[in-house]
């Protein structure tokens, strides 16, 4: 059965397209517009809003609540203080990364998480004699993510808790009479909001958000913006830069936290009050600097890019779509360097970038290599070099408000 999210009686409304795609059996818009771009567009200049309700949501809680995740998130939950939230990993055994998600701590005991893909058995499955209750409340509420540079603005005159929220804080707060979680998270790279609404007051909600953002040009964006917002800001993408552990076929398809730039997330590692699932396993990569590859940035050169096409008779590709399909990358030799997961041309940037995993040795930023494309049919090469992520990092994201 095809469902919908709370929002969508409102937002369906502002769909001039009627282009779906399916989030987890969720109609989940593709594009509100003719194109994405002018979504894209209204993020990064002034202010766009996503719905982000098909995320699985899981209330934790209970005196052992705290113990569990510690157990099995790669951040320390532990350091994690009431009103804050911490955006995770988690992993099996082997150190191999299963899924990502955002935890939010309410209180000592009370915690809410979100994932993309259904985990309720998997946290059931370990969480054995201890005091935890776990409630799979994803049909309870709505969460709208408000984002770009005037988010805060058009959000100040509806909640006046927004103008003290750091990054990564939530807290509670009121849009009308509806009591909302406010947080200062999304998934854009940019300065951005996400408001967490029970399901029968989403729509109202929304429509005050919209009020609000009327005179500062505010639309909904669907997930062919999101997909552009998200390369820029160097997001990995389940499914699409990474494949879960426990549906992937072989250790080809997997990877480890390090392997997927992630390895900030282990700070810590060596607290043996903290064993969290595959920790053993990934300090032994560590240790003996076993990681397969590294997760990096690369920037194709322009000017091979143009004569490429020039030279074949078409006009340089200058598309804001991501393949669905890696390409492969080699070193100065031609020997086989790694392969690119994400990748488009930016709007922003106006230069080709994409997520891409190469080999250690060959991390280092603006090491040159050649990716794969295919012009005029026939398969060649582009020169591009590595480069640091996140492409698009404006200081407004984290600034202090």
């Amino acid at each position: 059965m095809i469902r919908t999210t709370p929002f969508h009686p409102r937002l369906s409304e502002l769909n001039s397209q009627g282009l779906y795609t399916h989030w987890q059996g969720f109609l989940s818009p593709l594009r509100y517009t003719t194109a994405p771009k002018h979504e894209y567009f209204a993020v990064r200049n002034s202010v766009g809003v996503f719905d982000t309700s098909p995320l699985f949501k899981y209330r934790i809680s209970g005196p052992d609540a705290e113990q569990l995740l510690a157990g099995l998130l790669v951040r320390d939950i532990r350091s994690c203080r009431p009103g804050r939230a911490l955006y995770t990993l988690w992993c099996d055994d082997r150190g191999f990364v299963m899924e990502d998600g955002v935890v939010f701590r309410h209180s000592a005991n009370d915690f809410l998480l979100t994932a993309a893909r259904p985990n309720l058995g998997w946290l059931d499955s370990h969480r054995g004699r201890l005091r935890v209750e776990l409630e799979d409340v994803s049909d309870d509420y709505g969460i709208v993510a408000i984002q770009g540079p005037r988010s805060r603005t058009v959000l100040s005159a509806l909640s006046p808790e927004t103008d003290g929220l750091g990054y990564f804080q939530h807290t509670q707060a009121k849009v009308g009479s509806t009591a909302v979680t406010l947080s200062r998270t999304g998934y854009t790279g940019d300065l951005g909001y996400e408001l967490t609404v029970p399901a029968d007051e989403a729509v109202a909600v929304l429509d005050a958000v919209l009020e609000a953002g009327r005179d500062h040009g505010i639309r909904p964006f669907g997930e062919e913006a999101l997909m552009m917002l998200r390369i820029e800001a160097g997001l990995p993408l389940i499914d699409v830069d990474w494949t879960n552990s426990r549906t992937a076929w072989t250790d080809a398809q997997r990877v480890t936290p390090t392997e997927l730039g992630m390895g900030w997330m282990l700070r810590g590692i060596d607290d043996d009050t903290r064993p969290f699932l595959g920790r053993q396993a990934i300090r032994r990569e560590l240790a003996e600097g076993s990681s397969r590859w590294a997760t990096v940035g690369i920037v194709v050169d322009w000017q091979h890019w143009d004569r490429l096409h020039r030279d074949a008779g078409l006009l340089p590709s200058k598309s804001e779509h991501p393949p669905p399909y890696e390409q492969m990358l080699y070193d100065a030799e031609g020997a086989p360097a790694g392969f690119v997961t994400s990748f488009l041309y930016s709007p922003v940037l106006q230069r080709h970038v994409g997520l891409a995993r190469v080999t250690p040795a060959l991390a280092e930023t603006g090491t040159e290599l050649r990716m794969e494309v295919v012009v005029n049919h026939r398969n060649t090469t582009v020169d591009v070099r590595t480069a640091p992520l996140p492409f698009f990092n404006p200081a407004r994201k984290t600034a202090k408000p």
